[in-house]
């Protein structure tokens, strides 16, 4: 089946397909290992294949596909070694957004994040795994912004892709969806209190508690159990 691009014009062709093949390949819709095919990609999406194979450039420069010689691109695999190095990173990055933001968010934006909790709750109750990762995605976002740090904004984006590769991954259990909530509660509480030392340590554990469940789940994968 056909997927043609929608064709922006203020976006160059190779951006746009650029821009597809990255979503795709984060949200799991290309899996790990899975061979990235020049011609097949064109025809579906309608394209030529010059875009495509600029996009895989781009994508290789990402770190999101390798490419193996005499056999072509492939997604590049989620391994443990990846997910530690990216949680490292981002755990120290979302206790200090944390922290920054019990003493700079505003009420409205304490407000904003309680709906956003509300609705990822929702998604919990309704077994929406779309709902549950863009709402997740979104709490995450809002106390990095209220932050009021551009570059550690700036960074967190550059980490992002990688990242929610793995959110996807582990918030498809709704199980572990409703211990997420639960630690996303105590960081909202501790953002209202204004408390940044409480925020800073519920957002590090949320982060390690996040980590170690992928670790596991992911021997347990490599083991074939």
């Amino acid at each position: 089946m056909n997927n043609y691009l929608p064709l922006e014009n203020y976006k160059p062709l190779r951006d746009i397909v650029f821009d597809y093949m990255k979503n795709a390949i984060i949200t799991g819709e290309f899996k790990p290992g899975e061979r990235l095919m020049e011609v097949q990609l064109a025809e579906k999406l309608g394209v030529s294949r010059t875009p495509v194979r600029e996009a895989i450039r781009k994508l290789e420069l990402d770190g999101l596909v390798v490419m193996v010689p005499r056999k072509g691109a492939y997604v590049s695999d989620l391994s443990t070694k990846d997910l530690l190095n990216a949680f490292e990173v981002r755990q120290s990055l979302e206790g200090l957004a944390a922290s920054l933001a019990a003493e700079r968010i505003t009420d409205d934006e304490l407000k904003k994040l309680k709906d956003v909790l509300d609705k990822f709750y929702e998604g919990i109750q309704e077994n929406d795994v779309e709902k549950l990762i863009k709402y997740d995605q979104e709490f995450h976002d809002l106390i990095f912004n209220a932050s009021r740090n551009e570059k550690l904004v700036q960074i967190m984006n550059n980490l992002q892709e990688h990242v929610h590769r793995f959110r996807v991954r582990y918030i498809s259990d709704f199980k572990k969806s409703k211990k997420l909530y639960q630690e996303h509660k105590k960081i909202l509480e501790s953002l209202e209190m204004r408390s940044s030392d409480n925020a800073q340590k519920w957002a590090e554990k949320h982060i390690q508690n996040f980590q170690n469940d992928l670790v596991k789940d992911m021997k347990h994968f490599s083991d074939g159990e």
